[in-house]
């Protein structure tokens, strides 16, 4: 689908949830929330990680100027905007001025060292679209959330990304056959380890059976608290660890369907 026109979505018979139609727009709101969310509030076991290696502390550097414009350099310019209606091309006009990328870099380093996120970055819109080749569309897991973010957020989220993976790469923090999403690490590398694997079972005379999964909803539905925890064993800052436990707290979402749009709901699970 084209991301600079608008989507529509296809005809459907009203949307069932729990078995009961979705006759008003409240329960469309309301069967989508809970869709959406439904490990809000279940409890995890941070046990899970006794046998995981506590990392000493490292320094937090502050942002620099090249970050932020290697972070700007990528994003493109079609990509639709959040509800701050700002496009990556106004703000990459608005970044070429010296002292304007000064106040927004100071802006990045003060929400690390206080340890907090505005409200404003913590505002999205959930476009939901309907997943490809269904036979039908009327219930809420045949469609999913494309969530639209403040551009101005998003700029400051690739910039942690990006430290973040530098990090976890450097200290050995991920494993070494993590292959998704990873610089230096693309599709091509998951296959020419996976070809080794099987040509090394073949040379002695051994049949190489793969087994693929995926966990659905994973980042929608990843807990705040095992992520935190999983941060600080991981060595990271305890300024960083609080940033994160301000910034998944107290965030909200609109729901977008067709043109119509919801009210603000808390968003208290995922990251996004």
């Amino acid at each position: 689908m084209s991301w600079v026109k608008q989507h529509k979505l296809p005809v459907v018979e009203a949307i069932r949830y729990q078995g009961l139609p979705c006759n008003s727009l409240s329960d469309l709101w309301h069967a989508l929330h809970s869709s959406y969310n439904t490990t809000a509030n279940r409890l995890v076991q941070l046990s899970i990680l006794d046998d995981v290696p506590c990392l000493a502390s490292r320094p937090w550097v502050l942002f620099s100027m090249l970050e932020m414009s290697k972070a700007l350099k990528v994003c493109s310019n079609v990509s639709v905007p959040g509800p701050d209606h700002i496009t990556w091309c106004y703000l990459k006009s608005i970044l070429a001025d010296d002292i304007y990328a000064s106040g927004i870099l100071s802006l990045t380093n003060f929400c690390i060292t206080l340890q907090h996120w505005p409200r404003h970055f913590k505002e999205s819109v959930s476009v939901i679209i309907s997943k490809p080749g269904k036979p039908v569309y009327n219930t809420p897991k045949t469609f999913q959330p494309i969530v639209l973010l403040n551009t101005l957020s998003k700029l400051i989220e690739k910039m942690i990304a990006r430290r973040l993976q530098f990090d976890a790469v450097k200290h050995s923090i991920l494993h070494p056959n993590q292959l998704g999403d990873i610089a230096q690490r693309s599709t091509e590398d998951a296959g020419l380890f996976l070809t080794h694997l099987v040509r090394s079972g073949w040379a002695k005379g051994l049949k190489t059976s793969v087994v693929a999964f995926d966990i659905a909803q994973f980042f929608p539905s990843f807990n705040y608290s095992m992520l935190t925890a999983i941060l600080r064993y991981s060595g990271f800052t305890d300024c960083l660890v609080g940033f994160f436990s301000n910034y998944l707290v107290g965030r909200s979402t609109q729901y977008a369907w067709n043109s119509f749009l919801s009210h603000a709901c808390d968003v208290d699970v995922g990251v996004g």
